[in-house]
């Protein structure tokens, strides 16, 4: 079965229903490909590296709300044994980011770069914006950090990223992290694992009916 997982690497939800489905693909017996697709929670560009708490408090009306939002998933995401550190975590345009994600799926280590931008955007207070940033994230996991480089000074894959951000819009996508599971049934939001194990093999169920007949 083929999962598509809708998500954007800033967005801390998505973080956490990564690592949700981890778990309940380590319990699931069934065949699964997982493939990671691009979503922007906001494509305008960022002239600069700003705090994110900054940001939050200027979208969501002030400090107090946002260190309410913040505090909240933070806890959430303690409970799934990750770690938040949004004191050094800055807002960043990902588009770049995305590109990469698409270069990193032909080396076979999707997997391990979007865990790595997760990672150096939530814990590291990286800037997954930067270029040179994303060159050393793709070094990190054993790409080669010359050609990350030069692949993201070169225009591939953008018109592939931008159309994919432009089917997420057509699929009606406005929040994620969105599961397609099967290319038809969709799981939107960091569900609990067992709500995720419970999809998967209701629709492995559902599709092995279909396929019966």
């Amino acid at each position: 079965m083929e999962i598509e997982i809708y998500a954007d690497v800033i967005c801390p939800w998505c973080y956490i229903g990564k690592r949700r489905l981890d778990a309940a693909l380590a319990s699931y017996a069934g065949e699964v490909t997982v493939r990671y697709r691009p979503f922007q929670l906001d494509p305008s560009p960022v002239p600069e590296p700003l705090p994110l708490v900054e940001a939050l408090a200027a979208k969501f009306g002030g400090p107090e709300r946002a260190r309410q939002m913040v505090d909240h998933v933070t806890q959430v995401a303690a409970s799934d044994g990750l770690q938040l550190d949004y004191g050094r975590a800055v807002i960043a345009n990902t588009f770049d980011a995305h590109r990469l994600v698409s270069y990193a799926t032909d080396h076979g280590k999707a997997a391990e770069l979007v865990e790595a931008l997760y990672q150096a955007h939530f814990t590291q207070g990286v800037d997954v914006g930067s270029r040179e940033a994303l060159a050393t994230i793709a070094g990190g996991i054993g790409l080669d950090v010359a050609d990350a480089r030069r692949f993201l000074d070169s225009d591939e894959r953008s018109a592939d990223v931008a159309a994919q951000l432009a089917t997420a819009r057509d699929l009606g996508i406005t929040s994620v992290p969105t599961f397609i599971l099967a290319g038809k049934y969709a799981v939107s939001g960091a569900q609990e694992t067992q709500t995720l194990l419970a999809a998967l093999t209701e629709v492995e169920q559902r599709e092995a009916a279909g396929h019966s007949h």
